[in-house]
C-alpha cells in the first residue's frame, strides 16, 4: 500500500509486478453419459478410477453397459471422468420395511434405482444400547459392502438420528418413520452363521430383505436429451465446472454380441447435434462412434454423405471406425466376444497423449495404441483407409508388431474438399485449451481501468502462457516472433470501444499440424565420370 511520510528515514514499499500468471486448464477430462446399474441420476459424478466407478455405479453386466466405455477409458490410458447416469421412465428404488411392532415402519429406501437395492438386506439388534436408541446394518448381498449404524436416536434433536446418520450412506437412505424403534429378529451375540444371510434348512428368518425398486422402461432419447431448463439429460453436465472431451456409451450389451445381428443401441442423431452444440459452447470434443450400418468400408462411405453431424460445430467432433472386438471382461461371460463402440478407448487415448506428448499432438500414430483390443470387427488395408481418410474419417488399424491402433486425426471438418483451417484434431484441441486458459485467465481484467496500463498488464500475461507454451514445443517456428503474437493496445482497442467498455485482446499462433503423409523420394545415382 502506499506510504505516507512523516518523519525523516527509509520507507519500503512493496509493489505488485503487474503480472497476473495464467495457468492452463485440463484437457482430457471425460463425460460420459448412458445407463448405470446404479448411482446418482441428479448429479454428474466426478471419478479418477475404474474403481471409483465401480464403487458409485456398479459392476459390469447386462444391466451396466456404461462399464464398459468406461473400463476402455481407464485401461487405455484415462485419468478422470464424469459420468452421467440416465434411467428410463418409471424406474424405482427398492425398499426395506423394519417393523417397528405398533405404528408405522422405519422404512429403508436404496440410495439409487435399480435392480441392484433388490440385494440389500438389514439387520436390527440392541447391543450395548439402551431403551430408546438400536443398532442397524445394512448390507448389499451382491457385493459384500456393508454398513453398521450403533446407538440410531429417536430424539428428533439428536444427529444421530436416523436420517441423519444415512446422509453419508453409499447404499440406503431413510423415508419411513424417524421415532419408532424397529424389532430386533436376531440375538446378535449367537454363535453361528452371519445373521444377514438367508436362512439355511429351515432356520430362522433373521434378516429383512429388500422389496426390488420398478426396473422402468429402457432409457431412449428422451431421457439422454433431457432438457437444458432444468439440467437433465445430456444438460446435467451444465452443473460441472469443466469437460473436455463428451462420450456416449452403448444403451444395452446383450445387442453387442457378435453371434447376433443386433443394434448395439448406440445415441440417435438428434441426441449427437444436442450434443455435439453443447460441446461448442463449453468448448469441448465430441468423440463419435460410427453408426451401427457402416459394416463395410462403402457403407461408411455412403454413409458419410448423409452422416447428421456437419456444419460449422462440426470441427468440435471427430468419428472413429470400425468397431473394437474384445473378449467380454465382464467375469459371468467368461470367453464371449462382444464388438465394442471405440469412443471410450479413444478418449483413454487422447487422455494418455496428453500426459506423454501433449494436447497438441495428434492423438494417432503407431504410439496410440488400443489397449486390451486383441482385434477389430473389421481389417482395413492401406488402399481402404485412403478411401475414408480424405473424407474426414479417422480409422483404426491393425499391424503386425505394432497391434491395433488409432490411424487417423481428424475432426469432422477435416474432409479434403473442405479446406477447413480445423482439419485436424490436435489443432482444433489446442484451440480450445489456450481458449479455455485464456477465458479463465483473464476474469481479473474486468472492471479495470481500460488503458495503456491495463493493456501493459494483459500482454504480459497472455505472452508468458503463450512463451510456456512454445518453450513446451506447442507452435510452429525457431523463435516466438514465428510461433505467436500478442496484441492488446489502441490499435485493437480504439477510443469508441473504450467508451462502449471494451477492451480487445488479439492472440494468434502457429499450430503444429501432423505429418499425415510421409513422401520419401530415392532415385539411383549414376555412375560419376571423372572430367
Amino acid at each position: 500500500m502506499p506510504v505516507s511520510p512523516t518523519y525523516p528515514g527509509v520507507y519500503i514499499e512493496e509493489v505488485a509486478s503487474g503480472v497476473r500468471t495464467i495457468t492452463g486448464v485440463p484437457t482430457s477430462i471425460t463425460a460420459f453419459v448412458g445407463v448405470s446399474a446404479r448411482g446418482p441420476v441428479s448429479d454428474p459424478v466426478f471419478v479418477n478410477s475404474y474403481a471409483d466407478y465401480e464403487r458409485t455405479f456398479g459392476r459390469l453386466g447386462a444391466d451396466n453397459p456404461m462399464a464398459y466405455s468406461v473400463f476402455q477409458y481407464y485401461q487405455n490410458g484415462g485419468s478422470q471422468a464424469i459420468i452421467v447416469r440416465i434411467t428410463g421412465a418409471g424406474a424405482g428404488s427398492a425398499t426395506i420395511a423394519l417393523d417397528t411392532g405398533a405404528g408405522p415402519d422405519v422404512v429403508l429406501t436404496a440410495s439409487s434405482s435399480g435392480a441392484w437395492g433388490g440385494q440389500l438386506r438389514a439387520r436390527v439388534d440392541y447391543a450395548d444400547t439402551s431403551g430408546t436408541d438400536y443398532n442397524l446394518t445394512i448390507r448389499d448381498m451382491a457385493t459384500g459392502e456393508q454398513e453398521r449404524y450403533a446407538k440410531v436416536s429417536l430424539d428428533p434433536n439428536s444427529n444421530r438420528r436416523l436420517d441423519r446418520m444415512l446422509e453419508s450412506s453409499a447404499l440406503a437412505a431413510s423415508t419411513g418413520a424417524l421415532d419408532q424403534r424397529p424389532v430386533a429378529h436376531n440375538n446378535p451375540t449367537a454363535v453361528g452363521a452371519d445373521p444377514l444371510n438367508p436362512p439355511v434348512g429351515g432356520g430362522t428368518n433373521t434378516f429383512t430383505q429388500a422389496t426390488p425398486g420398478a426396473l422402468g422402461s429402457a432409457a431412449g432419447e428422451t431421457e439422454l436429451l433431457g432438457s437444458e431448463a432444468s439440467k437433465t439429460g445430456i444438460y446435467q453436465l451444465l452443473k460441472t465446472d469443466i469437460f473436455n472431451i463428451l462420450v456416449f456409451p452403448p444403451l444395452g450389451v446383450t445387442e453387442l454380441v457378435t453371434t447376433t445381428d443386433g443394434d448395439p443401441s448406440l445415441v440417435s442423431n438428434a441426441v449427437l447435434s444436442q450434443a455435439l452444440a453443447l460441446c461448442y459452447s463449453r468448448r469441448a470434443m465430441l468423440v463419435v462412434d460410427s453408426p451401427v450400418g457402416w459394416e463395410d468400408v462403402q457403407g461408411a462411405v455412403t454413409g458419410m454423405n448423409s452422416f447428421a453431424l456437419s456444419g460449422e460445430s462440426a470441427k468440435n467432433a471427430a468419428l472413429y471406425f470400425p468397431y473394437l472386438r474384445v473378449t467380454d471382461p465382464d467375469t459371468t461371460q467368461l470367453g464371449r466376444k462382444i464388438d465394442m463402440p471405440p469412443a471410450g478407448a479413444v478418449a483413454g487415448v487422447y487422455a494418455r497423449t496428453d500426459v506423454q506428448r501433449g494436447v497438441w499432438k495428434a492423438p494417432a500414430g503407431t504410439d496410440a495404441s488400443l489397449a486390451g483390443v486383441p482385434e477389430l470387427s473389421l481389417k482395413l488395408t492401406d488402399l481402404e483407409n485412403g478411401r475414408l481418410n480424405p473424407i474426414g474419417v479417422n480409422c483404426l488399424r491393425s499391424f503386425p508388431i505394432i497391434g491395433r491402433v488409432v490411424w487417423g486425426a481428424r475432426t469432422l471438418r477435416g474432409a479434403d474438399v473442405l479446406a477447413d483451417d480445423w482439419k485436424y484434431v490436435p489443432v482444433r484441441r489446442l484451440a480450445l485449451f489456450i481458449e479455455e486458459s485464456l477465458y479463465r485467465g483473464t476474469q481479473w481484467v474486468v472492471f479495470e481501468p481500460n488503458d495503456e496500463p491495463l493493456w501493459g498488464q494483459i500482454r504480459l500475461s497472455v505472452g508468458a502462457f503463450m512463451q510456456n507454451l512454445f518453450r513446451q514445443g506447442a507452435f510452429q517456428g525457431s523463435s516466438a516472433k514465428e510461433a505467436y503474437f500478442v496484441k492488446c493496445d489502441k490499435d485493437t482497442t480504439t477510443q469508441n470501444h473504450i467508451n462502449l467498455g471494451i477492451v480487445n485482446i488479439h492472440v494468434g499462433f502457429a499450430p503444429l499440424k501432423p505429418a499425415e503423409f510421409v513422401i520419401i523420394r530415392i532415385q539411383q545415382m549414376a555412375g560419376q565420370v571423372e572430367v
